[in-house]
């Protein structure tokens, strides 16, 4: 199966999140540092930690909605929203206007975009794809997010400094090329049932009710759950296991090259990036071979000890290693778990579904600033051991929801037989 037997708005949406990915990728991981040399280290912090909370918020807001009035409705209205953001950003860093300020509030309208768009965007992906070529789809979007962040951090890194307007100019167009893409190429993938006039009080209601039927939906919860418990393992690099490895890992030297704690850390990360752009695309194939459930469970076995050899040692030979396992069992794992993932929500609640798994993300990094916390209080090891547990706890989660899992998909595969008959 290749790219070109996708629907046409998956072809579309990769293109789009491609482009804008990587623009992205030039400004954003940035502006904290923009934004401390403006208003202050911790300023920042709080500002960013606002944006950051106003996102969540919102994103309950976005999946609700989608289900309610149809996903591209949704997704117009947050690209609409964000290109005037983008816009007034690149007018707020010109050479005739400069305003810091309105940046951040831009930036805040931003994350009210994603919040709104996000689980539309991804429920949207799971009403045209067809379950046998999900795999494939979700490792190509996975392959093409890692390269577009890989490109966009290094262009970023050299241009934003002295750079940022033009960047924002580029940023203004890719969102505006978007916003043309969805707003005439892409058709409606939901239309919902049509419903009589609900007050906002109304509207409330059903949106408590909406949630509260997908928290009671105990196998969505737990495979939430349990991804978020193995993905936190992955963002420890970023936290604690940086500041560990630049605290106790003395230089040493290797084919004529001097390695300290913080050399490592970028070099691992390299390591991984590299290694996702170069298997990604062949991750379907690979994991075709198994069943689905063996390719998860294997997977989130090596994934999780790969990590917890990287949070303990300081051997460079040992930590390049675990970084090779934990990236090829992440790229195995990547397109089974998303392909068991879209098997999960109802038609009429995919987008409330999503709004929930969409708080990976951030819940993961909360872990993760909590394990930088304790590691100030608590012994190396016992910190590996309290990191290694928790990815733990997801794999046995993972164990116990298994069957259901494949009892679920393979229900949703045979009503899809049945409705095309």
């Amino acid at each position: 199966m290749n790219i070109m037997s996708f629907h046409r708005t998956i072809k579309i949406r990769l293109f789009e999140s491609f482009l804008g990915s990587m623009i992205g990728s030039m400004i954003f991981p940035f502006m904290a540092i923009y934004l401390s040399h403006y208003f202050g280290a911790k300023n920042a912090g709080l500002l960013l930690l606002i944006n950051v909370g106003v996102g969540i918020a919102i994103n309950f807001f976005g999946g609700y909605f989608s289900d309610q009035f149809g996903r591209k409705r949704i997704i117009v209205f947050a690209e609409s929203l964000r290109f005037l953001a983008f816009f007034t950003m690149m007018i707020s860093n010109s050479p005739w206007f400069h305003s810091p300020l309105l940046t951040f509030f831009m930036m805040t309208a931003n994350s009210v975009c994603w919040g709104l768009s996000g689980p539309a965007s991804q429920a949207m992906l799971m009403d045209v794809s067809k379950p046998e070529e999900r795999k494939t789809m979700y490792s190509i979007m996975y392959w093409a997010n890692n390269l577009s962040i890989a490109l966009g951090g290094v262009a970023g890194g050299l241009l934003f400094k002295h750079y940022l307007f033009e960047l924002l100019v580029a940023l203004t167009c890719a969102s505006l090329l978007t916003w043309v893409l969805i707003t005439f190429f892409i058709d409606e993938s939901y239309k919902p049932a049509p419903a009589s006039r609900v007050t906002l009080g109304g509207q409330a209601k059903k949106m408590a009710s909406m949630y509260t039927s997908v928290f009671r939906d105990r196998v969505f919860i737990l495979f939430v759950l349990a991804g978020l418990l193995v993905l936190s393992m992955e963002f420890q690099l970023s936290n604690y296991i940086s500041i560990r490895l630049a605290k106790e890992m003395n230089v040493q030297h290797v084919f004529g090259l001097s390695f300290g704690g913080v050399e490592m850390t970028g070099f691992l990360r390299t390591e991984n990036t590299v290694l996702v752009v170069t298997l990604a695309l062949f991750a379907a194939k690979m994991a075709g071979k198994w069943r689905d459930r063996i390719v998860l469970l294997s997977s989130c076995i090596v994934f999780v000890a790969g990590y917890a050899v990287i949070s303990y040692s300081n051997n460079i030979l040992l930590l390049v290693l675990a970084m090779l396992f934990a990236t090829v069992a992440e790229v195995l794992r990547v397109p089974v778990q998303q392909n068991y993932m879209a098997s999960l929500p109802p038609n009429h609640a995919r987008s409330s579904y999503m709004a929930i798994q969409g708080l990976n993300f951030n819940l993961a990094m909360l872990i993760c600033s909590i394990t930088v916390t304790i590691s100030a209080f608590f012994p190396g090891f016992l910190v590996t051991c309290i990191i290694t547990g928790i990815g733990l706890i997801g794999i046995l989660i993972f164990f116990a929801i298994a069957p259901e899992l494949d009892s679920r998909t393979k229900k949703v595969s045979l009503e899809i037989v049945k409705e095309a008959k």
